[in-house]
């Protein structure tokens, strides 16, 4: 028996939901971690699609039992939207298969306010600091709110006195920022009302996620912690600063929901057959041309959440192989296999030329990411379908060319492989929860 980390090991956008959900069946709980509602995940069940971006996937597998961890910042009022939604789709969420760990650090609208006033002042070049092509839902401000120490907390929500604390703190930071950036300010009466008119709402759903996991790991319950975007949008191993407010990284699940590194055994990085992502920043294996457009198309790259499109490029082992070693991965479930079908040729990223130096790791600068360039190796591509193929002799020989080639490259092994985005059409090579 093993507990698992499932994280993304590119710039997100992997495919997790359809793998957390396939490993969701043989876990007693699935924990979020971190991030926020600007990350979701798309499953497929028995051909019903659902969306979610806070509740931790295993929610629409049969309720099991899901903890939303206090390394996540949590939107109330988007989290019981999500609630709503999928109770219209006959999912039942209710306090006996869902936790929100009391200390929690909540997103309030001022926190979307203010990311949608920071990135709009960056395009028209007049304050702030460079686009960084954030969803405008709060996290980056809330998360800054927590570590300054003034954040309102899920378990303040109990207490009228710690409302109004709270907030008076918050608007002693927010409200003179608001008036420097020409915004009026927050009005403070309507804001705890609003606040204490949604309390009763949450307060059901809240507890301790450590003294719960603690637990669970004491009776031996298979745990799966579930991440949200990927390592290379990690605050630190990320492509700095285009990248996420929080670590994404697999100790973070530790941290992130309040027990400690020796339960997490099994690292499972997700990673695409390709490159993609949503967002500004460097992305050295892009793609402009009809390649990069077919990819997108046939791969239906489009955010969760967002619904914006995502860059397309080949597959940078550079990158990945960087993004095992920061993150730990034991294994990878390499995903989207099914949308190389048909093309003649793959080219894997190998390295970087930086000038006159030729680079096998993916350099901190951001300077310096947006300057190199790939080096490539050339793959034979293969003209046979491997949609939902669900054993290695359903697919082609130089697929399983490119899948060994790719398992070299990042010094990782293949754990599982997903050709289409049904649960089932998945080859398992390790289970991560076998010790």
């Amino acid at each position: 028996m093993a507990n698992v980390v499932v994280v993304g090991s590119q710039w997100g956008d992997e495919g997790k939901g359809k793998i957390v959900d396939w490993l969701s069946e043989r876990a007693d709980v699935v924990v979020r971690f971190q991030g926020g509602h600007n990350a979701g995940h798309t499953l497929v069940i028995d051909g019903k699609v659902y969306k979610l971006s806070l509740l931790p996937s295993g929610i629409v597998r049969g309720g099991k039992y899901s903890v939303i961890g206090n390394g996540v910042v949590v939107d109330p009022w988007a989290l019981l939207k999500e609630i709503d939604l999928l109770k219209s789709q006959g999912v039942e969420v209710n306090s006996d298969n869902l936790m929100v760990a009391e200390n929690c650090a909540l997103i309030l609208p001022l926190h979307g306010e203010l990311d949608a006033i920071r990135e709009d002042a960056a395009n028209l070049c007049t304050k702030g600091g460079p686009k960084i092509g954030t969803t405008r839902r709060g996290i980056g401000p809330a998360y800054e709110d927590k570590v300054a120490r003034r954040a309102l907390r899920a378990c303040d929500l109990t207490s009228d006195e710690a409302i109004e604390a709270r907030v008076d703190v918050l608007l002693g930071h927010h409200n003179p920022l608001r008036r420097g950036l020409g915004v009026a300010e927050v009005d403070r009466e309507a804001m705890i009302k609003q606040i204490k008119e949604l309390a009763p709402k949450i307060i059901p759903f809240l507890g301790a996620s450590w003294r719960a996991l603690d637990e669970m790991r004491r009776d031996r319950k298979r745990i799966l912690f579930e991440g949200a975007q990927g390592i290379m949008l990690d605050i630190d191993h990320g492509t700095y600063p285009f990248v996420t407010s929080s670590n994404t990284i697999s100790s973070q699940a530790a941290g992130g929901s309040g027990t400690g590194a020796n339960t997490l055994d099994y690292v499972l990085g997700i990673t695409k057959a390709y490159t993609t992502r949503v967002g500004e920043g460097p992305f050295p294996t892009e793609l402009f041309d009809d390649v990069g457009k077919g990819l997108g198309e046939r791969g239906h790259e489009f955010g969760t959440v967002t619904g914006r499109s995502r860059r397309c490029g080949y597959f940078d082992a550079v990158m990945v192989r960087q993004a095992t070693k920061v993150g730990g991965i034991s294994g990878i479930a390499l995903t989207k296999l099914d949308v190389l079908d048909g093309m003649d040729e793959l080219k894997v990223c190998i390295g970087y030329k930086l000038g006159e130096e030729t680079l096998d790791y993916f350099p901190a600068s951001t300077a310096d990411q947006a300057r190199v360039t790939p080096i490539y190796e050339t793959l034979e591509g293969w003209s046979e379908s491997t949609f939902g193929a669900r054993t290695w002799k359903d697919l082609p020989a130089t697929a399983i060319k490119y899948i060994r080639r790719i398992e070299e490259l990042i010094e990782t092994p293949v754990a599982l492989l997903s050709t289409s985005p049904e649960r089932e059409d998945t080859i398992l090579v390790q289970d991560p929860f076998e010790d």
